[in-house]
């Protein structure tokens, strides 16, 4: 024990600013991509391959196994190109975030554009209100920093004033376009009957492809998704890969003023640990604001 005392203050002794430096930054990447792949189907995988990293290591410290240690020696090439083809998704997904950086030096929103956005949230928030009334199902997509075009492409383009009459239209039962998305750019409806990535994440079996819709393309960009149920009516908005239900007009508006209104200037909730209610979601959003 006191060897062992020894060696951890002899350590402690030795370390200076650049090795706590380096001590940060190892745990900054590790801690952002365990945080990147919690609650995706790649943790699992990172999990065996952590396991196979281990049993490969204790291989290696046996030298008479030299077949099998010129076996997985000739294979770590191979595997590495696989982990990039399994982890396709999320290291996407990383390399966007990274990209968003950028926005930081981004000018500030003039205040006629702060008041666009503010008549669209309220023209959205009306819809959705009367969308949830009358059981039609819908699903709403606010395209910020990253830009949606490659999606729009795969509707129908409207490129029309964003009103609650208007969204009402698309989304009635029956009509040509109301089973795709809608893709919202500023204050302009972009594009109607779009196609979007479902995502494979979904933990609530119960919800149908429009709620894994509005997760796939939240997972990949830094949309905001919102989606009314056409079996109960009931109002979801999803964020950064994170689904939150339950929510009314007057809720849902709170949450769009703060995200949707400071558009590509406010940061996307950071990694959330878990799918927390309205509550969590308003706190976020008002410490974001702060």
């Amino acid at each position: 024990m006191e060897q062992l005392a020894q060696g951890v203050l002899v350590t402690i002794a030795r370390l200076n600013l650049w090795s706590v430096l380096d001590i940060l930054i190892v745990a900054i990447i590790i801690f952002g991509v365990l945080s990147l792949l919690r609650g995706t189907s790649a943790f699992s995988v990172l999990y065996g391959i952590l396991l196979l990293m281990v049993a490969v290591l204790v291989v290696i410290s046996l030298p008479q196994l030299a077949v099998l240690n010129w076996l997985l020696g000739n294979s770590l090439p191979i595997l590495s190109i696989a982990a990039l083809i399994l982890f396709q998704p999320e290291l996407r997904r990383a390399m966007e975030r990274i990209g968003r950086v950028g926005v930081l030096i981004n000018r500030p929103l003039t205040v006629q554009s702060v008041q666009g956005v503010s008549r669209t949230v309220d023209e959205i928030c009306r819809a959705t209100r009367r969308l949830a009334e009358r059981r039609y199902g819908a699903l709403i997509v606010l395209e910020r920093e990253t830009g949606l075009q490659e999606y729009a492409e795969t509707g129908v383009t409207i490129d029309g004033s964003v009103s609650a009459e208007l969204l009402l239209t698309l989304f009635y039962p029956n009509a040509p376009l109301h089973d795709g998305a809608v893709i919202v750019r500023g204050d302009r409806v972009l594009a109607a009957g779009t196609v979007l990535p479902l995502s494979d994440n979904l933990v609530d079996y119960q919800l149908g492809t429009r709620h894994r819709a509005a997760l796939g393309i939240t997972e990949r960009t830094d949309a905001l998704a919102i989606v009314i149920s056409e079996e109960t009516g009931t109002i979801s908005f999803a964020n950064n890969g994170r689904i939150v239900r339950h929510l009314d007009e007057n809720k849902l508006r709170k949450v769009l003023t703060v995200l949707y209104r400071s558009g590509p200037h406010e940061v996307l909730l950071p990694w959330p640990r878990k799918k927390s209610g309205f509550r969590g979601v308003e706190k976020a959003a008002k410490g974001q604001r702060g």
